[in-house]
């Protein structure tokens, strides 16, 4: 199956609040279809996530999946799934800063907080609704993706010192821990 164009930061589209699927629409063989692209364009690219705003299309409309395990990064293995019109609550007030990177921000990485536990309530891709309590590595997925359906880029969220590109992050910063990092990139502090 053909991938779809991933449009970049930049791109009006990534700056709009989407609009919710109904659930005739939903039920659509065209929107069947895209979901599929996405999910194609989504591996090829690779990537965990992809918001379809993120394609040029502005609905609410999210296809996740995460194949790789990381017990020092909370990451575990999420199995490809839909979400349609969620909505995000956050739970607790623990935070988690680690670095994101953006198919939408291509060839960028940065720091961004995210809290660390978050429940959402969505349809899937048949309109049935799914509830989902997520912490970790899938809870920031969770809100990159979502943040994408409210016109928000992580670049909006990150720290801004912390932006490199994924090549010198990968030759500076990739054993680092986002603390480390911080604390390299602070700005030095004035003389008293």
């Amino acid at each position: 199956m053909p991938t779809l164009k991933i449009v970049q930061t930049g791109d009006p589209v990534l700056r709009q609040q989407a609009r919710p699927l109904t659930h005739d629409e939903l039920a659509l063989s065209g929107t069947q279809l895209l979901i599929a692209l996405m999910r194609d364009t989504m591996r090829d690219a690779p990537g965990v996530g992809l918001a379809a705003p993120q394609i040029g299309e502005s609905i609410q409309l999210v296809v996740i999946e995460d194949l790789v395990e990381d017990p020092d990064r909370e990451r575990t293995t999420v199995p490809f799934h839909v979400l349609v019109n969620p909505t995000l609550t956050i739970v607790g007030d623990e935070t988690v800063d680690a670095f994101e990177g953006c198919l939408s921000f291509a060839g960028y990485t940065m720091i961004v907080p995210r809290a660390r536990r978050v429940t959402v309530e969505a349809l899937n891709e048949r309109g049935e609704p799914v509830t989902i309590e997520a912490s970790g590595w899938y809870a920031r997925i969770l809100q990159h993706e979502i943040d994408h359906l409210r016109g928000i880029v992580c670049c909006d969220r990150m720290d801004s010192r912390t932006l490199s590109t994924t090549e010198n992050h990968a030759r500076h910063w990739r054993t680092a821990t986002a603390t480390e990092v911080k604390s390299a990139v602070a700005l030095p502090l004035p003389d008293e």
